[in-house]
């Protein structure tokens, strides 16, 4: 019997290939003002131009400002959008605010004069529950009356500011209780008067006593200048005005945000806050999707739509959008998620827009695991975009020539985490840089997540306020 010993077989080096790397970058979007005007930073163009809307129906010469509150807090905010009126001071730092009369800034006049007063007793009334939540639930239930009476008055109010004591605020602010068969319920202050206020069609801006008293002190920890520019870019666009548009966005282009939420006090199910910016003009109105149920402990954090649900929400966009535009549907259709596109649910999609020429779905998110640095003192410009493999990035923020980066911390790109369509990477992220530019809710040139998902996200945590039985505002501005 003959015994064999086999040679160990050798074992070659394992190559890899190289990833095919490649770096671009996007040239600053331009912004729309007044007369068509183009400039890329509202706190320069509205100066110069005026907003998007002026000389048009959208615009008011005179706005009608409310207020409630205290005699006291009242009597304070009236003094304090006086002064605002009047221009800000900057400095190196901040763009100066220019003021808002018929002539600078956004050129309109405001009307001060009205007030809903909440009296002494209603005061005490809201604070002498020992419970937090009725305290919580007595300032709601107060402040539901001065709306109603606000929005009842001959001369309609436009827009009511809500200045709120220290006191009322810090003891209010927010709320958590347990309740039998749901569990543990949050209550935020700020989400439960949009709510309210939604219901009597009136746009609403809370404002501190603290802000108020500390504005221009040495106190604040935000420069006059940014207030008053972030409140009265608020304020223009709640009372149907466009502060600026794009220049940039592709014509006929209905662009979606998807997020979830929880409704209150439901712990087993989802909905979806889908925020549409209609078109090129960044026209945008808010839908709020049917319930789902999704278990975290079966299917992840990560909740995606069946596929009977993702087309019915995309066909419920479309016939809005129809609504909205003589019956015409859009060209081309994009959908952001800041989560991947599980089979299913693309499917869903994918067959309600057979009905459209083109589309994307893309999904975005921020992340810190993949960065550029760059030679030099600065870090990577914003626009810079670096694509590894089949991995896309983006800077939406970062240094800019003549602006610089006020971050002391290297700025993180947004990746595209998936994609399935008919546009090239490039022009999607060309497309997400003039998106967040598009903030009505201050005057800040940029934001890290375009509109579509940053409005989306922020529409949900109202919306979960909204009692199912009622059809929730579809208008930006009640959620700002």
């Amino acid at each position: 019997m003959t015994s064999t010993t086999q040679r160990p077989t050798k074992l070659l080096p394992l190559t890899l290939s190289h990833p095919k790397t490649e770096t671009e970058w996007i040239a600053e979007p331009g912004l729309r003002f007044g007369d068509g005007q183009i400039e890329y930073d509202p706190k320069v163009g509205i100066p110069l131009f005026g907003p998007r809307s002026l000389g048009t129906s959208r615009h008011k010469s005179e706005i009608h400002v409310g207020f409630i509150g205290t005699s006291e807090t009242v009597a304070k905010a009236q003094r304090f959008y006086e002064t605002c009126c009047k221009g800000i001071d900057g400095n190196e730092d901040y763009h100066p605010f220019p003021g808002c009369t018929s002539e600078m800034g956004f050129r309109c006049n405001l009307d001060l004069d009205a007030s809903e007063v909440i009296r002494q007793h209603e005061y005490d009334q809201i604070l002498s529950p020992r419970l937090k939540r009725e305290k919580f639930d007595t300032l709601l239930s107060v402040l539901k009356q001065k709306l109603y009476l606000a929005s009842e008055r001959d001369r309609p109010t436009d827009y009511v500011v809500i200045a709120l004591p220290d006191e009322l605020f810090r003891k209010c602010r927010s709320v958590e209780f347990s309740e039998k068969g749901v569990g543990k319920i949050y209550r935020n202050l700020r989400r439960s008067i949009k709510a309210v206020a939604m219901s009597f069609g009136v746009p609403t801006q809370i404002i501190l006593e603290k802000t108020i008293d500390t504005f221009g002190t040495d106190e604040t920890t935000v420069h006059p200048a940014q207030i008053a520019w972030n409140l009265f870019t608020g304020m223009y666009f709640k009372v149907e005005g466009l502060p600026w548009g794009p220049s940039e966005l592709t014509p006929g282009t209905c662009y979606i945000g998807i997020s979830f939420f929880r409704p209150l006090g439901d712990s087993s199910s989802l909905r979806t806050s889908v925020v549409q910016a209609f078109d090129e003009n960044g026209q945008g109105l808010v839908l709020r999707g049917h319930k789902f149920k999704w278990d975290e402990k079966k299917y992840g954090k990560s909740p995606h739509l069946p596929e009977d649900q993702a087309k019915d929400l995309i066909e419920m966009v479309l016939d809005q959008y129809k609504l909205e535009n003589e019956q015409r549907l859009p060209q081309r259709v994009v959908i952001h998620k800041t989560s991947r596109f599980e089979p299913e649910e693309q499917r869903g999609f994918q067959d309600a827009l057979k009905q459209v020429s083109r589309f994307d779905l893309v999904s975005l998110c921020p992340t810190s695991e993949s960065r550029l640095l760059r030679t030099g003192q600065y870090p990577p410009m914003r626009g810079t975009v670096f694509h590894v493999g089949d991995l896309s990035y983006c800077y939406t923020s970062g240094y800019m020539k003549g602006k610089g980066y006020p971050h002391g911390h290297v700025p993180s790109p947004i990746q595209i985490a998936d994609h399935v369509g008919d546009t090239a990477r490039t022009e999607l992220l060309r497309e997400v840089l003039a998106l967040t530019k598009m903030n009505w809710n201050s005057a800040n040139m940029f934001g890290l997540m375009p509109i579509t998902l940053r409005f989306s996200r922020l529409v949900g945590d109202i919306l979960r306020e909204i009692p199912e039985n009622e059809t929730p505002k579809a208008k930006y501005k009640f959620y700002m």
